[in-house]
């Protein structure tokens, strides 16, 4: 798999082809198939091997502390393989690792008094946004034609420029970024993720009997 990650890394996900990993490891592409049916197989074997363990949470019974925690392990994984963006973008049965991720992410929640569908939901709204900031934050592999998100903001701008009266807060938006002269702080959507979840387990809390957890 480390041959694949690699030309993944370097050059996107749409690069990799068992011809070209069999390649790299000096196989003949036949010889490869006698070990991967297929690229869909190879790629998630790639996924598996690319995201490893879940991370250990530090302060697990702290919802909020533990789920940033989260969040920052995951954004550190796309940042490492930006090609898993694409990889993991679409439904598909998933590995034990990364199971294992959705499975650290719930446990965070596991002392709120949220129920199993609101803690599943908390944690794809923060799988989410981490998805955006990855998305805005990485520079696509060397020679694609993907655009950075400081790109996509400059020229996005460029466009409202003659339609602004059209798009009067968008405008104000990108200009607003634009003004800070740098890219948005990763964790300022994830503050609004986060505090609807607080909002949704006070919520809970408030209404929870007597003795059940608050946190």
């Amino acid at each position: 798999m480390a041959a694949a990650i690699a030309l993944a890394d370097a050059e996107g996900l749409e690069a990799v082809s068992m011809e070209r990993v069999a390649e790299r490891l000096g196989f003949t592409t036949m010889s490869l198939y006698r070990h991967v049916p297929g690229k869909a197989e190879l790629v998630a074997l790639m996924i598996e091997a690319a995201i490893g363990e879940p991370p250990a949470l530090a302060a697990p019974e702290r919802w909020r502390s533990a789920l940033e925690e989260w969040a920052a392990n995951l954004l550190g994984t796309f940042q490492r393989h930006p090609w898993a963006l694409t990889a993991t973008g679409r439904l598909r049965l998933m590995g034990p690792y990364e199971l294992g991720w959705l499975e650290t992410g719930l446990s965070a929640l596991s002392a709120t008094p949220l129920d199993p569908a609101e803690r599943h939901a908390a944690c794809l709204a923060v799988l989410a946004q981490v998805r955006s900031i990855a998305q805005f934050s990485l520079a696509p592999p060397k020679g694609s034609p993907g655009l950075t998100g400081e790109r996509w903001n400059a020229e996005t701008r460029a466009l409202l420029r003659v339609r602004a009266e059209r798009f009067p807060e968008l405008t104000a938006a990108l200009d607003a970024l634009r003004l800070r002269d740098r890219p948005p702080a990763p964790g300022s959507g994830l503050g609004f993720v986060l505090d609807g979840i607080a909002r949704r387990v006070a919520q809970r809390g408030a209404r929870a009997p007597a003795g059940r957890p608050r946190r």
